[in-house]
């Protein structure tokens, strides 16, 4: 009995110590064994989460060429300054401002197309000795170097190209002289020097009204000269002869302009765009007119291949937009006879140019504006 309980016992120690080693064995080899993890671990695993996608906002390319100040002059906020701009005879400092600023002998408003920055030196005689700057990168257009040829006098003219929308210009008049060395074809840069401010005109200017006539605006039709030529008149200034040169605000220009910064740039399309609708016309041409062609960005709707188009003009007459006339605009519209749509008062203001003119309860085309049209439809379509 006591030789089977000593066996009993010895084997329930042996098998005490024997569990175990199987247990440590069993584990050791569960942990040398890879773990698979739950399938969606492994899914994700094998396919990473992606991350949420950054959009970062593209900056618009800012539009316009740099502009620089075309004199010394870098005061022009103050627009009531007789030393800053330049009055006509009168006094009146807005005479020096762009639009119907002026009034004639009958007492009749004047249109002014531009801006008249005075000097802000002289010489002992009380000669103006300011030099004068091309606003903008361009290229020289035309040079008139004889003072009695035009009201502008000695007068030099820059044409400027702005992206996705043309051609515009720049014009500084009044000159004393150009220098020698340019000529029309050559490039410019912002800053250079491109004149002397002076008095020079076909009528009088006396010297200690000296200033610079600046303007920025459109070339209505390219194909001009020939239109001039037909009309045998003279004398001849081609292409930039002032009928021809059509200015907007030129403040839209000059009020950007700080003596802090040289980064500033004015946009042609822009000016555009701001500038208000004084009055809208419906007329007939035989095809597209040249200044859409050259600005197609100013056209509205479908292209136009002839018919009846309507115009928004401001009240220097400068087209802002066009488009092709619907059934009722062009009812009572012939080859002949364009019809005014409609008219903005407050925009025409004191009507300077005239190029328009009531009559009774309508507006009609003067003969001023008559040939305005017929500037801007010259040779429509070719």
């Amino acid at each position: 009995m006591r030789i089977s309980r000593l066996n009993r016992i010895r084997g329930a120690r042996a098998a005490l110590i024997l569990v175990p080693g199987i247990l440590l064995i069993a584990l050791s080899r569960h942990h040398r064994r890879p773990v698979a993890p739950p399938a969606s671990e492994s899914e994700s695993a094998a396919q990473p989460v992606p991350l949420p996608e950054l959009i970062l906002p593209v900056p618009e390319p800012e539009r316009g060429l740099l502009i620089t100040f075309p004199t010394p002059q870098t005061a022009l906020q103050n627009l009531e300054d007789p030393s800053v701009y330049m009055p006509t005879a009168s006094g009146r400092v807005i005479s020096a401002h762009y639009g119907s600023t002026r009034t004639n002998n009958a007492g009749r408003a004047v249109f002014h197309e531009g801006v008249d920055i005075g000097p802000t030196r002289r010489d002992r005689r009380g000669h103006a000795l300011d030099e004068i700057f091309a606003v903008s990168d361009g290229q020289i257009a035309y040079i008139n170097r004889i003072a009695g040829n035009s009201t502008y006098g000695v007068y030099i003219v820059l044409t400027h190209e702005e992206e996705d929308f043309g051609t515009y210009y720049t014009l500084y008049a009044h000159l004393t002289s150009v220098p020698r060395e340019l000529r029309a074809g050559q490039a410019v840069q912002r800053g250079d020097v491109i004149g002397i401010m002076g008095h020079t005109s076909s009528f009088s200017i006396p010297p200690q009204r000296a200033h610079l006539h600046f303007e920025v605006g459109m070339i209505l039709n390219q194909h001009f000269h020939a239109w001039y030529r037909a009309k045998q008149r003279t004398p001849n200034h081609g292409t930039y002869h002032g009928h021809n040169l059509n200015g907007l605000n030129p403040m839209l220009l000059l009020l950007k302009l700080d003596p802090e910064t040289d980064n500033t740039r004015f946009s042609i399309a822009e000016a555009i765009e701001e500038t208000q609708t004084a009055f809208t016309l419906a007329l007939h041409a035989t095809g597209q007119l040249d200044y859409f062609r050259r600005h197609p960005t100013l056209w509205e709707g479908p292209s136009f291949s002839g018919g009846i188009m309507v115009l928004e003009l401001c009240e220097a007459g400068t087209p802002l937009r066009g488009r092709a006339a619907t059934a009722e605009e062009g009812q009572h519209v012939t080859r002949s006879r364009p019809q005014v749509l409609d008219v903005d008062t407050t925009v025409l203001g004191r009507n300077g140019r005239r190029q328009i003119q009531r009559s009774g309860n309508t507006w009609q085309l003067t003969p001023a504006g008559s040939e305005h049209l017929e500037i801007l439809t010259y040779r429509a379509g070719r």
